[in-house]
């Protein structure tokens, strides 16, 4: 009876062993997998530190330099003897802006002027982009509230949004803003 006892226990103990020994098999041929393919990806080559230096640095010369047509606008200097100062150039937009007032009957009607202090690259980017630009204005004007006219500050702070968002529409599909200020022409509300 006691040699049965450990015929059973020995064959218990059978699978168990092989279970170990294919776990260590699997673990050494991941690591040589691993080891292998450090190997031949050059991990373990020697580096010359000062050699990846120098093309750090000329890769960061290469890209800091200005690219042909990618530089953004360039600010007009106004000639003054004292100070820099810079020309302001204004462009209004053709037709008006026409928008509901949020939770009331009323429209606001206004025409827009955008004043920069860059070069003409801005204007031709609002004429581009113009309808992006309207629809940024309009959304602005729409969350207006019957409320809100009577605060001291809703124009200038009304022009103030309108500028941010055509600014971040010029900046999403030409890298650079630029307009500096937007004023109304004409601002009508009924």
């Amino acid at each position: 009876m006691a040699d049965e006892e450990v015929e059973v226990e020995g064959k218990k103990k059978s699978p168990l062993v092989k279970i170990i020994i294919i776990a260590v098999a699997a673990i050494v041929l991941l690591a040589g997998t691993v080891v292998g393919t450090m190997f031949l990806t050059g991990f373990f080559d020697r580096k010359d530190i000062h050699e990846m230096e120098k093309r750090l640095a000329e890769l960061e010369a290469k890209n800091s330099e200005p690219k042909e047509g990618a530089s953004g606008p360039q600010k007009v200097a106004k000639e003054s003897p004292e100070l820099t100062r810079f020309e302001n150039s204004y462009m209004e937009l053709e037709k008006p802006l026409v928008s509901n007032l949020t939770g009331t009957r009323k429209v606001i009607q206004v025409s827009l002027s955008i004043m920069t202090h860059y070069d003409e690259r801005v204007f031709k980017n609002v004429k581009k982009h113009e309808p992006a630009l309207r629809s940024a204005a309009l959304d602005a004007m729409r969350q207006s509230t019957e409320a809100d006219l009577s605060a001291p500050d809703f124009r200038k702070n009304l022009a103030a949004k309108i500028r941010d968002d055509m600014n971040a529409v010029l900046s999403k599909y030409e890298d650079f803003g630029g307009i500096e200020e937007v004023f109304f022409t004409s601002f009508v509300v009924q």
